[in-house]
């Protein structure tokens, strides 16, 4: 990546990359940090293992609820203003989850966590968009998913070693600290990147208005609805990470980067390899590769478990890699694809996007997880059908787009291609 300066912030793209990827670190941070600690914390709070699973789905629900006001806000306040103010809250939300001692008061304090936590991915993306245009801001996107997705994989492993330092409150003061850094790296670095001439004024009926027509657009929802379902996929083992590493695996509470490791490593590849693509395929034809890539994963998972006698490692984590790869080839064309349709509106577009990705892995955390995870192939069948609906949905888009293609003026567009 150019270390020049990016447009409107006089900071060079390296570093508004690195920025950006920390922002959007701390919410996986949030979720698979506390995964080897399960045990632990059920013990000593008195819940078991649904009931632990909780912390995960009410993080996630609140996530979702204030995902849809974070764009929209940014829209009117402006980017810096939203993020400083989420990443303060997330911090104290940390703290007080540290000095939780029942499970009532620690899911409140995971709930406010997630309140805040989606400051960083959410306006992190309306800023990409804000600077960068194109290719260039598919190649941000890009890095930023690269080094973004390192968080999924050394979270628990901090987790693991947070354990072995101490008990699991530890975990959580280990977030008090990465929100305390964000906080003075975005109040030394990150300028303002929606200017006041640019802003909407922020009126809830405006704004249900503004929702409601987004969400109503057929094309929006093609587009949410391929990438969402194709990332559930992969975020059913995600969430069954504590069932899957330790009781389908016979692992222990610091192995879980038997999981984390390959299943990142093809999503930092994937991410890296997007962004060479860009400006070399055309959009359609990426994420067509990307959808090939996750079909077979699940494809391959499925066969496994359905043939081996008892999964174990590695074959039972090697089809999470090319899954995660494929993951990583659809996401940034999607996710611009969308911003592209709202230039005025990049906030609402991508706060209601990460709404239908958020409420949609809630439900996967909360109900599906539970039900699948006590068996690998009710696990690997259950990523297969949400790897198969994206696909479908992603199909549709493609066929409306030759039949009624969008503006041509869209920098996402190549001559001669159509998304």
């Amino acid at each position: 990546m150019s270390p020049t300066p990016a447009p409107r912030t006089g900071i060079s793209t390296r570093r508004l990359a690195l920025l950006l990827a920390g922002l959007a670190m701390f919410g996986p941070f949030s979720i698979d940090t506390i995964f080897p600690a399960f045990l632990q914390m059920g013990a000593q709070l008195g819940a078991d293992k649904v009931a632990m699973q909780q912390t995960i789905s009410v993080y996630l629900i609140a996530y979702a609820l204030m995902s849809v006001v974070h764009g929209p806000l940014s829209d009117a306040i402006g980017r810096r203003r939203v993020i400083l103010g989420g990443l303060a809250v997330f911090t104290l939300a940390s703290a007080g989850c540290a000095l939780s001692r029942d499970l009532g008061t620690l899911l409140a304090f995971r709930a406010l966590q997630g309140l805040s936590a989606g400051v960083g991915l959410i306006v992190g993306r309306a800023v990409i968009r804000d600077v960068l245009h194109g290719d260039d801001a598919q190649r941000l996107m890009s890095q930023v998913s690269m080094i973004f997705g390192i968080a999924p994989a050394i979270a628990p492993i901090i987790g693991g070693w947070m354990l072995g330092a101490g008990r699991w409150p530890l975990i959580f003061w280990f977030l008090v600290a990465f929100g305390v850094l964000l906080l003075g790296s975005v109040g030394r670095w990150l300028p303002e990147t929606h200017p006041a001439e640019l802003r909407l004024p922020l009126r809830p009926r405006g704004l249900l208005r503004d929702y409601l027509a987004i969400g109503a657009n057929p094309r929006f929802q093609r587009l949410a609805a391929a990438g969402a379902l194709n990332f559930a996929g992969l975020f059913l083992y995600i969430a069954s990470a504590p069932a899957f590493v330790m009781d389908l695996l016979k692992l222990g509470e610091r192995d879980f980067a038997w999981l984390f490791i390959p299943t990142i490593g093809g999503m930092t590849v994937g991410a890296f390899l997007s962004g060479r693509l860009a400006g070399r395929w055309p959009p359609m034809r990426q994420v067509e590769a990307g959808f090939v890539c996750s079909g077979l994963a699940a494809l391959a998972n499925v066969a496994y478990n359905a043939l081996a006698p008892s999964i174990a490692i590695p074959w039972a984590v090697l089809p999470m890699t090319l899954a995660a790869f494929g993951v990583a080839l659809v996401f940034p064309v999607l996710t611009l694809a969308i911003l592209d349709m709202y230039p005025r509106q990049r906030g609402s577009a991508s706060s209601l996007q990460a709404f239908f990705q958020l409420l949609l892995n809630s439900a996967v955390a909360g109900l599906l997880s539970p039900l699948l995870s006590h068996r690998g192939l009710h696990l690997a069948l259950g990523m297969a059908g949400f790897v198969a609906a994206g696909w479908l949905f992603w199909r549709w888009e493609a066929r409306m787009a030759r039949r009624f293609p969008p503006p041509a003026s869209s920098p996402m567009i190549e001559p001669g291609e159509q998304l």
